[in-house]
């Protein structure tokens, strides 16, 4: 027997109302049903929009999902300015920790490396963008004399990020904030100013 909101019209929204209503429902029938139940017609439903209504917009499942995670995740990973780089990293990749433990962080990960011509280079640029964002805290670290004026910016967001990565992608193990502390520790012990040799 079909629910009532199967049978419920579709409302009139349009323009940014109905740009909300959608990315709201994407994300909560991510949540309930996962990546794979998550559906174009099932969120549109969830909306009270009609599904033709959600193709012109967005053009595909693909293009759907990865706007609404983007826009309901983003607001997960502020960037810090505490005035020590260690606590902005901390804090930084601690918020990543917690959000790859959730379901939408988990299929907006896994969204970003399946293989899916329907997406071309729009993957990668989310992650690419939010890591740029740990590298500036690096580059304050290095004006402040925190770490080596030869630090590599790049090279310790991807050592502090990629294990965080592989750890959700593949291992299955625990991600929390500690292990973030821990590999920020680790990454940036390589970083710190060395003391000249002596002669």
């Amino acid at each position: 027997m079909p629910s009532p909101d199967q049978n419920a019209p579709p409302l009139r929204r349009r323009g940014a109302r109905m740009r909300s209503a959608v990315l709201a429902a994407a994300v909560d029938v991510l949540t309930a049903q996962g990546l794979a139940g998550t559906t174009v017609g099932a969120v549109a439903r969830a909306a009270g929009v009609h599904e033709t209504s959600v193709y012109r917009r967005w053009g595909s499942r693909e293009n759907l999902i990865l706007e609404a995670l983007t826009e309901q995740l983003d607001a997960a990973m502020p960037v810090p300015d505490t005035g020590r780089v260690r606590d902005d990293l901390a804090t930084y990749f601690g918020a990543l920790a917690r959000l790859l433990a959730t379901a939408q962080g988990e299929a907006l990960l896994r969204l970003s490396v399946e293989r899916d011509d329907t997406l071309p280079d729009r993957r990668l640029p989310y992650w690419a963008e939010r890591l740029e964002r740990g590298a500036v805290m690096v580059r304050r670290g290095v004006e402040r004399g925190e770490l080596a004026p030869d630090t590599d910016p790049g090279l310790v967001i991807e050592a502090i990020s990629g294990a965080l990565f592989t750890r959700a992608l593949i291992s299955g193990a625990p991600l929390d904030e500690h292990l973030a502390t821990r590999l920020v520790d680790l990454t940036l012990t390589g970083a710190l100013p060395r003391t000249p040799a002596g002669p």
